[in-house]
């Protein structure tokens, strides 16, 4: 994600928090059950002090040995009552946190797998894997702990301090003196802890970025021998995090000190004015035994509450993270009245003075002025040095981006007024830099074609030329590629490539130099398979190599994001100029 500048940062609010709603409010059954047996096991801790009251003035008082009898017999069905309320409430609670944890992160992955190519562009990977794992992980933590322990905690200091008010009304008032001193150091100490907690999430952020880029290029980084000077980079990042959770950690401390020391030094405090009542026999030792009780529960709530503040407060500041990534929203935008493609597609394609600039390149054109028709059915190879626009073309025809003037349409219709799907799935593309993921042989043509049987796989492979080695694997098409397909060549990537455009079936094919990892042999199979590929579909073609550029009805030569020539391979060498020179320097080697 890109940084914003401090200034334009939104103050970190626990109202962050509110983002949770949505994924807590479908499982209102376990909500209402957790706050059932919490009610139920809070009531149960505190009929405790009552009968320590009892056993005080009425058992020992009195010297009854059947009054402790009853007492205790009584004390223990508490208990029991006191279990099975915490049990039933550790449950409720702990899968309603994962049930809301698996939602936030399907609503996420769900969110970011949409967002188009220009957010990409400007976020890290690993930030978002950091995003989508650790902030969730916070969250849960607070849902299923920090919640309950919360409110938990509310609920008795509540309790307590009615019934310590109900017990002794003089103590009680005292006690409520210091109830400001205490909340002094919350609201001091609270602030900058959050503050820690959101820039502690940012670092471990940054790192995780750190290894996501340097382990998915683990091959580049052994060959330029960085093994040490990454390792180096990524201590450092991970020094920067600990330097900032330690002031984390620190404040955190602080605070949990000061409220600590604050509330059982005013509970010494009341306790001496209480037992100078005892002495002076104007209290019951029952009765400030009971309102010690109370006074020990009130204290361990609050102490309890500046605790978990911490975990509220990184939590909050996690949940601004994600709902950054929530409240996220496309450049490119569906139309509200889409029009439907016709069926079956021609696929004619009109470019009418597009203009675009990279969104983070503004001042430099990749296109201008840019005007081609392609007529159904035919093959045309585009052509020109590197940055001339060739890989930008593809790109607007997917819509990954809009232009900034003109409009392109396929059979007529602009692409701006049919939906993505719709769109994407009347085009197939071939990369230079082919993906495969870490599933099946067989899994990875598929991705083509959702659905395709195993025989149109495998004829979709043989098409392709990549039966034979794909079928010479141990498990044949059921082998595993392993990450971005690092058990296979480059060449066989590519096959792999082909096959899933072969596959997928689409009036529309874009070729980014389909056949530029593959050997001599290999590319002359492929080359018979492209042919057959392209009859009857429209195809545009980034060319590097003559085989290619010779294939093509017609090829389109570009420069500086213009069109600058047109034509045949030959009447294009006769004319001279930029294409005769790329042909000399680059088809012809």
């Amino acid at each position: 994600m890109t940084t914003k500048p401090a200034a334009e940062r939104p103050k970190r609010r626990i109202g962050a928090l509110r983002g949770m709603w949505p994924f807590l409010k479908p499982h209102k059954t376990l909500a209402f059950g957790w706050l059932l047996f919490l009610c139920l096991s809070s009531g149960a801790s505190l009929v405790l002090p009552l009968a320590f009251r009892y056993i005080i003035d009425k058992g020992f008082g009195h010297s009854s040995q059947a009054v402790i009898n009853e007492t205790f017999i009584a004390l223990f069905g508490v208990a029991v009552v006191l279990a099975l309320a915490t049990a039933a409430r550790y449950f409720c609670i702990t899968l309603l946190s994962e049930r809301a944890l698996a939602s936030l992160r399907q609503t996420l992955y769900a969110q970011v797998i949409r967002l188009d190519v220009g957010f990409f562009e400007r976020s890290r990977v690993g930030e978002l894997l950091s995003r989508l794992s650790a902030d969730t992980e916070v969250v849960q933590a607070l849902i299923g702990s920090g919640v309950s322990v919360a409110l938990r905690s509310a609920v008795m200091l509540l309790g307590a301090s009615a019934m310590m008010v109900w017990t002794a009304p003089s103590l009680a008032g005292l006690t409520a003196l210091v109830i400001p001193a205490v909340m002094l150091p919350i609201l001091v100490f609270g602030r900058r802890v959050q503050k820690l907690s959101r820039a502690s999430q940012d670092r471990l952020a940054d790192a995780a970025a750190i290894a996501n880029e340097t382990l998915n290029a683990a091959t580049a980084v052994k060959a330029y021998a960085r093994e040490n000077i990454e390792s180096t980079r990524y201590s450092n990042a991970i020094l920067r995090a600990l330097a900032t959770a330690r002031r984390r950690i620190g404040m955190r401390a602080l605070l949990t000190m000061a409220v600590i020391v604050l509330v059982f030094g005013a509970i010494t405090l009341v306790l001496w004015a209480g037992a100078r009542h005892v002495l002076a026999g104007t209290l019951d030792p029952g009765v400030l035994g009971q309102f010690v009780l109370y006074a020990v529960f009130a204290a361990g709530s609050v102490a309890g509450l500046s605790e978990v503040w911490g975990d509220v407060l990184r939590a909050a500041g996690a949940m601004e993270r994600l709902s950054e990534l929530l409240d996220e929203r496309p450049d490119i935008v569906e139309p509200a009245q889409p029009l439907a493609l016709p069926r079956p597609l021609s696929g004619a394609l009109h470019f009418d003075h597009v203009s675009f600039h990279y969104p983070t390149r503004p001042d430099t054109a990749a296109l201008h002025d840019f005007t081609l028709d392609v007529r159904p059915g035919e093959t045309v190879a585009l052509v020109g040095p590197s940055g001339a626009g060739k890989s930008t073309v593809f790109s607007l025809l997917l819509r990954f981006y809009d232009p900034q003037s003109g409009s392109i349409s396929v059979d007529g219709i602009d692409l701006r007024a049919v939906t993505l799907n719709d769109l994407r799935s009347a085009i197939a593309l071939v990369p230079q830099e082919t993906v495969i993921f870490s599933g099946s042989a067989a899994d990875n043509i598929r991705f083509g074609r959702d659905g395709a049987s195993d025989e149109e796989v495998h004829e979709a492979a043989r098409a392709a030329e990549a039966h034979d080695f794909l079928s010479a694997l141990e498990d044949g098409y059921q082998s595993e590629m392993g990450e971005r397909g690092v058990r296979l060549s480059g060449g066989q990537r590519q096959r792999i490539a082909i096959a899933r455009a072969i596959l997928r079936d689409a009036p529309l094919l874009l070729l980014d130099e389909a056949t530029s990892a593959l050997d001599a042999q290999s590319e002359a199979a492929i080359q018979q398979a492209l042919e057959r590929l392209e009859k009857g579909r429209t195809t545009l073609v980034i060319a590097h190599r003559l085989a290619t550029v010779q294939r093509a009805d017609r090829i389109v030569v570009l420069d500086g994001g213009r069109i600058v020539a047109q034509g045949t391979h030959e009447s294009l060498l006769a004319e001279g100029g930029l294409y005769a020179e790329l042909a000399r320097l680059q088809f012809v080697a």
